[in-house]
């Protein structure tokens, strides 16, 4: 394939793709900079797997050159997409939390929080005594965590946006801008780490060929599906199905006005770079596509149809719709639903977003935090929106640590 990359829309074109293709997700992480690749659920958008980003102007074309030439360039371009493909990409694993200082930066004595989105939370979280918050609804979940003379602040972000999104609250901007560190599930701005972790799980080793992996019927519905965006079955014949379907739903979402390059983490990344705040990674590239590729060959088929099925009947797009809107508004009853929506039923993609991109990585992802926590500062965490819900959620994991949580919206 042709290495020129001049911008997204050049890079593009040089692989014979659309300008949807350039923000193709990880996702079923919404949920997820896993961004990873995730599921096309309320996790996806929320996290991404975490969180790959929109591909931006590569730094340097001699890092790509290095690699095989079949997938240098587009194994670029996929890594900047892969934590969006889906709602729980877009949301979770996904998907995303954080919050911060001055103003927000409330001594624990202050800060009452009000009921959190969740009930399940109601056992592990302890309020102070002191003045209620302002009722108001404010983009995601926003928590503040003290305790063993620590301060964190948690915000649940999506790997996907629009411009018209932000600022942020002005709570969580004053926490930003007050934080030492910011900590993101993945620093999407360094490409090399997760070149080698897309040529590692995403794309079949030498003479593997998608099209002789699947069924004459699924191979059939994914051509239609990729002609649809402009994109011939052949330049994806070397990717893995998960892979493939993650893209498609990025394709997708791009097309409805939703960007990687306009998701929460890469305004957060922005703003770091510019006051010179420390990122801490939560997650490695290679950890969070790992997970992806720990389907055999019947899981990632599955997968696959699934996802042409929701993009088919237009479910994808709702379900990750409902994610975003939640996160917008804020609504505890809306939040409160997305993780229900993305784990229920004997789905593959329910099932992978349960088990793998919430249920393993949580746990993980509580305990680095904890760590992070004892090396000083105050920090400002931001992790795909479906990972702070329901019992296993960061909220709740950090509690059972001994930490003080508390709501702030």
């Amino acid at each position: 394939m042709d290495a020129s990359c001049g911008d997204v829309r050049e890079a593009g074109m040089a692989v014979g793709l659309p300008a949807g293709v350039r923000t193709a997700l990880t996702l079923l992480t919404l949920l997820m900079p896993l961004t990873p690749l995730m599921p096309l659920t309320p996790l996806t958008l929320l996290n991404p797997l975490t969180p790959l980003t929109l591909l931006n102007p590569l730094k340097s074309l001699k890092s790509l050159k290095s690699l095989k030439p079949a997938c240098g360039f587009f194994l670029a371009w996929i890594m900047r997409a892969l934590p969006i493909a889906g709602a729980a990409l877009i949301a979770g694993a996904g998907a995303s939390l954080f919050a911060g200082a001055l103003a927000a930066l409330l001594p624990a004595h202050m800060a009452r929080a009000e009921p959190l989105a969740s009930s399940e939370y109601a056992m592990h979280a302890t309020h102070a005594d002191g003045p209620a918050p302002v009722r108001a609804r404010h983009q995601g979940g926003f928590y503040r965590i003290s305790g063993h003379g620590r301060v964190a602040y948690l915000f649940g972000t999506i790997h996907v946006g629009q411009r018209s999104f932000y600022p942020l609250a002005p709570e969580a901007e004053r926490a930003l801008a007050g934080a030492d560190h910011l900590v993101v599930e993945l620093d999407t701005r360094a490409d090399t780490a997760f070149l080698r972790a897309v040529d590692l799980h995403g794309r079949y080793a030498a003479g593997g060929d998608l099209r002789r992996r699947l069924d004459p019927e699924t191979l059939a519905r994914l051509r239609t599906a990729l002609h649809a965006q402009g994109v011939s079955l052949a330049s994806m014949a070397h990717l893995k199905p998960w892979l493939v379907a993650n893209l498609l739903l990025g394709m997708r979402l791009e097309r409805e006005g939703f960007r990687r390059s306009d998701g929460v983490e890469q305004v957060l990344l922005a703003q770091a770079r510019q006051r010179g705040t420390r990122v801490a990674e939560l997650e490695s590239a290679e950890a969070q596509l790992a997970l992806f590729d720990s389907m055999n060959d019947i899981e990632a088929e599955r997968y696959l149809r699934e996802t042409l099925d929701g993009l088919e009947d237009g479910s994808a797009v709702r379900q990750a719709g409902r994610v975003i809107e939640a996160w917008r508004s804020g609504d505890t009853a809306a939040l409160d639903a997305l993780l229900p929506d993305a784990t229920a039923g004997g789905s593959t993609i329910a099932d992978f977003t349960r088990r793998k991109l919430l249920g393993r990585r949580n746990a993980d992802m509580a305990a680095h935090i904890d760590t992070l926590m004892g090396q000083g500062g105050v920090m400002f965490v931001g992790v795909g929106l479906l990972h702070l819900l329901g019992a296993n959620g960061l909220p709740a994991l950090m509690a059972q640590r001994g930490y003080l949580v508390e709501r702030v919206y």
